[in-house]
């Protein structure tokens, strides 16, 4: 952990590697851990493994106990604020009170009114709360339980894989690996995580993708997420694409009303595929309809983009990307005419950026995993 850390902040960076665990099988509960504390020394730790299983705070509880760890003396530090309520699990406020644990540190407030109040609840019994320890890198833990919260679509995740240079291909566009076999690993777990895998039109006529999670083994009780391609053009000649053979009756077309209407959108719909029209606008299709029709007719509560630089900016544009997870190799392409990043915007000056925090780094392989939020979130 950094050394720079104070104390609280240690032990709930703890709490929030820990909460990142269960990342993948929450939903739609929100990603938690904590960790047990006694004399500056972590004695207990827990997180949310999946949902409808025990919460990070009683996980953290089970395991002090299985360890004849005495609570009374011992502070714990969780991500989220306890929830009091009873929903598939009764409430964490009762489990702190009946492991008689005087002092809970929290990283951020619960923004769900029915699961809200556990740290007044704790503080009319007694128990010390104090909140707000990285309470930024507690929140991130919660920006898809949030959009789930508050607003009506999927949440939207873009994977970018470039050069330092900021490069996904060459100037040919010729499918070649960007980032490290690690990062390539990582991906595969990204998409374990995800109901629909979004790509770009010249993706799909570039690269004939498959979009499926090849982790090996694959999750127990998976489903391969939904194929999702974003273009102005449906493929003629259909029948020369994995998407649009094998996973016919995942995939699903994004595309305008006038391609929608067209002979070729009917033959889409005869395999089984789906052909959703968008409004669109002088600058392309607006994509928004898409990711709530994900939501309300497929329970697609996450998507990850892994389409060109023209669908990531439209998407970056648009307010629709959540997560931005950018894996850069340490390699330099230097050609001017190598596929970009983002390609499409009008942007002419850098006071013009979207501007981004970054909220987290780490290592992989020989690549640098940068997940960025946007400014504001």
């Amino acid at each position: 952990m950094n050394s720079t850390l104070s104390p609280d902040e240690r032990f709930m960076a703890r709490a929030v590697e820990l909460a990142i665990r269960g990342r993948n099988r929450t939903a739609p509960n929100p990603t938690v851990g904590a960790v047990m504390v006694r004399d500056g020394q972590i004695v207990a730790e827990g997180y949310h493994m999946f949902c409808g299983g025990l919460h990070a705070e009683r996980e953290c509880i089970a395991d002090a106990k299985a360890k004849g760890v005495d609570m009374s003396k011992c502070t714990m530090y969780v991500t989220l604020e306890p929830c009091n309520h009873h929903g598939k699990t009764p409430p964490c406020t009762e489990g702190i009170l009946e492991a008689s644990i005087p002092h809970i540190v929290v990283g951020t407030r619960d923004p769900n009114p029915k699961a809200a109040g556990g740290i007044e609840y704790l503080e009319s019994k007694g128990v010390r709360v104090d909140q707000g320890v990285l309470e930024e890198q507690c929140k991130d833990l919660i920006s898809d339980f949030l959009c789930w919260q508050f607003k009506d679509r999927a949440y939207s995740i873009l994977k970018l894989a470039c050069t330092v240079d900021g490069k996904i291909a060459g100037a040919t566009g010729a499918q070649e690996a960007v980032s490290c076999p690690e990062s390539f690993h990582d991906v595969q777990h990204l998409r374990s995580m995800v109901g629909a895998v979004i790509v770009g039109g010249n993706t799909l006529r570039e690269d004939n993708p498959s979009l499926n999670c090849r982790l090996d083994p694959l999750p127990e009780g998976f489903s391969q997420p939904k194929a999702v391609v974003v273009t102005n053009n449906l493929p003629q000649n259909h029948d020369e694409y994995t998407l649009t053979t094998t996973r016919a009756a995942d995939t699903i077309f994004w595309t305008s009303a006038e391609q929608a209407a067209t002979k070729t959108a009917s033959e889409l719909k005869n395999k089984g595929i789906e052909v959703l029209p968008l409004p669109s606008n002088e600058k392309g299709l607006i994509l928004e309809k898409g990711f709530t029709m994900l939501r309300e007719k497929h329970n697609v509560l996450r998507t990850l983009c892994e389409g060109g630089g023209r669908l990531a900016c439209s998407l970056a544009e648009q307010g629709l990307v959540d997560e931005f997870v950018m894996y850069q190799a340490p390699r330099i392409l230097g050609n001017v005419d190598g596929r970009p990043n983002f390609a499409g915007s009008d942007n002419v000056l850098i006071s013009e950026a979207m501007d981004l925090r970054i909220s987290r780094v780490e290592q992989s392989g020989r690549d640098l995993k940068i997940v960025f939020k946007p400014e504001g979130q």
